[in-house]
């Protein structure tokens, strides 16, 4: 595809496309300010106004992103052009940031068929609204549990971002620089794409098919790859837990030889470090989700809720129900 090769170009024949950032309370102000910072570098690059936008968010006054910096909107949610694009902003607490003023007002828009964009968590509210229905999706690692339990006719993906008809899904963070590079080589150009990426000094560009997070090997900062390999099926099996000496004849070893394995490198025996993988995806379900209790504690492989309930207290010191409760006390501050 071949790019704008000058930065003066007549606008009299190009038409601006327009871009409303639907901001919701606690938007990640990272996800936010890359995609519009790649929309300005293109215009710039461009030379002329290829790309305009709006911020709009509920009751149209002011809103505040996760670092409590608040910022002024244009509008109250509104009567939006067909060919109008919608970037929903996600962060923190998305399910309460979900309103049912949001899902009616976006199922409407949507009805006109626009194309629709959701960063970092805000899959969720796309999904909440019925938008993601037998399509492809991604959201931030952290709420991947959660939201595979919610909504299964949603095909979720584990990459910085997806695009899946004019349904646009990303991880946060900076994939939504990987995103807004991919919609700006579409519309002017790979050139175009790169100088952006250049201006912001972001060297590795990734597509749909790159990962959000780290390696094993990267995250644990160990490179051994049957410790890798077992590591990677304990956290693809969380709620069916395959047991120490299964993992071990996996990896052609011996279950003593697996428990000297994790005591060198991660001080912890397999069965320890299992545990702790199965609790942290439990505590996500806790706080992410509306689940029972005793149906967070058999998606994460606990066959009863009083040893669900031991678990949980001796790792974080609170019983499951407290820990919900307390959260709940939190949000309604």
């Amino acid at each position: 595809m071949s790019g704008i090769s000058t930065t003066e170009t007549s606008s009299s024949n190009a038409k601006t496309q327009k871009y409303v950032f639907v901001l919701l309370e606690n938007f990640t102000l990272l996800s936010f300010a890359s995609a519009l910072d790649c929309l300005r570098l293109a215009n710039r690059r461009a030379g002329y106004e290829h790309y305009s936008w709006s911020l709009v968010g509920e009751g149209g006054d002011t809103i505040s992103c996760s670092t409590n910096t608040t910022f002024k909107l244009d509008s109250d949610f509104g009567e939006l052009r067909r060919d109008d694009t919608i970037v929903l902003c996600g962060g923190i607490n998305i399910q309460q940031a979900t309103s049912k003023k949001l899902l009616n007002w976006l199922r409407r828009e949507a009805r006109k068929g626009p194309s629709i964009v959701g960063l970092c968590t805000a899959s969720f509210t796309m999904a909440k609204a019925g938008l993601l229905d037998g399509k492809r999706a991604t959201i931030h690692w952290e709420n991947q549990d959660s939201f595979s339990e919610e909504f299964e006719d949603v095909e979720l993906s584990k990459s910085v971002f997806t695009m899946d008809g004019n349904r646009m899904t990303t991880a946060g963070g900076t994939s939504s620089i990987d995103l807004f590079l991919q919609i700006i080589a579409g519309d002017l150009g790979e050139e175009v794409a790169n100088w952006v990426a250049d201006q912001q000094i972001y060297s590795s560009i990734r597509t749909d098919q790159d990962t959000q997070r780290l390696s094993v090997p990267t995250r644990i900062g160990v490179r051994h790859p049957k410790l890798s390999l077992v590591i990677q099926m304990m956290e693809s099996n969380i709620e069916e837990p395959i047991s120490p000496s299964l993992l071990a004849k996996e990896v052609g070893m011996s279950t003593r030889q697996l428990e000297r394995l994790f005591r060198r490198y991660l001080n912890r025996s397999p069965k320890r470090y299992y545990m702790e993988l199965r609790l942290q995806k439990a505590r996500n379900l806790l706080m992410q989700t509306d689940m029972s209790v005793i149906n967070v504690a058999l998606a994460c492989g606990f066959a009863s809720p009083s040893h669900f309930s031991k678990c949980y207290r001796a790792h974080y010191e609170t019983t499951p129900y407290r820990e919900r409760g307390s959260h709940s006390t939190r949000l309604s501050i």
